[in-house]
């Protein structure tokens, strides 16, 4: 419940919980950003974790002095690479058993079969597009695992899809968080980024429902 609370109060007023994480130490502050963005492409288990928020908010503060720009990078490309990669074996070695014993409730059949068809369409490129997608990015690397896809394949499109998410999002927070439009609707933009993101899975996930109704 305390790691639910935390997510919670994150989304609630995510200006108030970083700057709480910076004025815990930098030590506090970088471990958080590592182990949302890790949990959430790392662990099946976790996808509805505000990776995309995260990452733009803490290039906000960034770009005020509280996080240095480079370590923020460097903190966010290693978690998404690691948590991908973690998420692939996970898949790999227990992809079967999971499914099987059915006790993981988010992956429902409608969001496995949106992401099986994403990987089928794309191949190997859905491993650096799906990070764009949230749900997405957490099922595919597990799926791709599970379906034997080359190890050294999937390191080449995690490693290239994994530092371009986080670079993006990051900068676009660094760049962006000085605008007085910004800093002042920063909660507003929080929320926004994360409407967008959750959009297109929605939309596909009820697609997908009223195709099947009809069939």
């Amino acid at each position: 419940m305390g790691f639910i609370d935390f997510i919670a109060n994150l989304l609630r007023d995510p200006r108030a919980a970083i700057a709480g994480w910076i004025a815990a130490g930098p030590l506090t502050a970088y471990g958080f950003v590592f182990l949302i963005i890790f949990i959430e492409t790392g662990v099946v288990f976790f996808p509805f974790l505000p990776g995309d928020s995260l990452l733009f908010a803490s290039g906000f503060f960034a770009q005020g002095g509280g996080f240095n720009i480079w370590a923020l990078l460097a903190v966010a490309w290693c978690a998404a690479i690691l948590g991908d990669q973690c998420n692939f074996m996970i898949g790999h070695f227990f992809g079967g058993r999971i499914l099987a014993s059915g006790k993981v409730k988010v992956m429902t059949p409608e969001r496995m079969k949106k992401s099986e068809k994403f990987l089928e369409k794309w191949g190997h490129l859905a491993i650096f597009l799906g990070r764009f997608f949230p749900f997405i990015r957490t099922f595919v690397p597990f799926i791709a695992g599970m379906g034997g896809m080359h190890w050294r394949n999937f390191v080449i499109f995690n490693v290239l899809g994994g530092v371009t998410w986080s670079t993006l999002f990051t900068l676009l927070g660094y760049f962006f968080g000085g605008i007085p439009f910004v800093q002042d609707h920063f909660e507003l933009l929080i929320v926004g980024i994360v409407l967008v993101s959750v959009i297109p899975t929605v939309v596909g996930l009820v697609h997908s429902r009223m195709k099947a109704q009809r069939a």
